[in-house]
């Protein structure tokens, strides 16, 4: 994709215009905003040249993922091929990486609920600034299932923490600050419908449990640390499985914290790799983990390509 950036004597004459996405009031009074993390700024960089007609925004943890979807989607809308060698827009920062094709958008966020809520601040303020209107959010992923068979896609309801409620709690000097997680419904029920037409894997609606870490935080007994027993462990999986959890990651807190917060609609869709009811490690092969990682890709680019059909 072709990124003009703007001449290093140019100057930035207006103030930052508001949009529907922000709500922060010295965002427009503001000469220049350096998307830091992204290595993209307002006074380098023709936002809405190189942004603005996104109307898909696709993220997930691994550079790696994020630049196979992108390819994937590369090809399926007919842009390209598979193995195209699409650049990383944020090439110049070590932080995370950003591809597109068309419409679509794709950018890693790394493990985490900090790290994913600095791209996603960063992202809300791109999206600004290009002047986009109509997006669509993804985060697929992986995650550890909770009483389904490893394969099993998870498109998730709400994302709920360790005591099992739908809110993202946050300290902001000092004060907590309490932000709720729940997803649009209705385009929830949009992918499981998607999912039903693909007819290529099992694919459920559920709500995810978002912890801030691997090993303790998820109730596991493969850590460097452990002082609770098997019995602990399985009474609360057991106890988040009655309150409709259905899968365990890092990060769908944050990504529906900040679509609610900013009127984004979005969906978390995340393959299991394992049951936990049945353990801690992951015992399938790596081929059969490939395909497994393949299927929210799958799911979330057959919904694109039937939007972009029916505009």
């Amino acid at each position: 994709m072709a990124c003009r950036k703007k001449d290093a004597h140019e100057k930035e004459t207006t103030p930052i215009e508001q949009c529907a996405y922000v709500s922060n009031p010295y965002l427009s009074t503001m000469k220049e905003d350096i998307l830091y993390h992204f290595d993209l700024g307002t006074r380098t960089h023709d936002l809405p040249a190189m942004f603005g007609d996104v109307k898909f925004v696709c993220v997930g943890g691994s550079p790696w993922r994020m630049k196979s979807f992108i390819q994937y989607m590369n090809e399926f809308l007919g842009l390209g091929c598979a193995t195209a060698e699409i650049p990383d827009i944020c090439a110049h920062t070590d932080r995370y990486s950003m591809y597109k094709v068309g419409p679509v958008l794709a950018i890693s966020h790394g493990i985490g609920i900090p790290s994913i809520l600095i791209m996603l601040h960063e992202l809300i303020k791109l999206l600004c600034h290009a002047k986009c209107s109509d997006v669509v959010a993804f985060r697929i992923g992986t995650s550890g299932g909770i009483g389904v068979q490893p394969g099993t896609v998870v498109i998730t309801k709400e994302s709920v923490n360790p005591l099992f409620n739908p809110v993202l709690e946050q300290n902001v000097m000092g004060v907590t600050q309490s932000y709720p997680t729940t997803l649009s419904g209705y385009l929830a029920q949009e992918m499981l419908n998607c999912s039903k037409e693909l007819d290529k894997f099992d694919t459920i609606l559920g709500n995810t449990l978002c912890t801030t870490d691997f090993y303790e935080g998820q109730a596991r007994l493969d850590g460097a640390f452990c002082h609770y027993t098997t019995e602990d462990k399985m009474n609360y999986l057991h106890a988040a499985h009655k309150a409709g959890v259905r899968n365990i990651e890092m990060e769908s807190a944050a990504f529906a914290a900040i679509c609610a917060r900013s009127g984004l609609p979005g969906a978390v869709v995340c393959v299991t790799l394992l049951d936990r009811l049945q353990g801690d490690q992951i015992s399938s092969s790596h081929e059969v983990l490939s395909e497994y990682q393949k299927r929210p890709q799958t799911l979330v680019g057959y919904y694109i390509k039937k939007k972009l059909n029916t505009k």
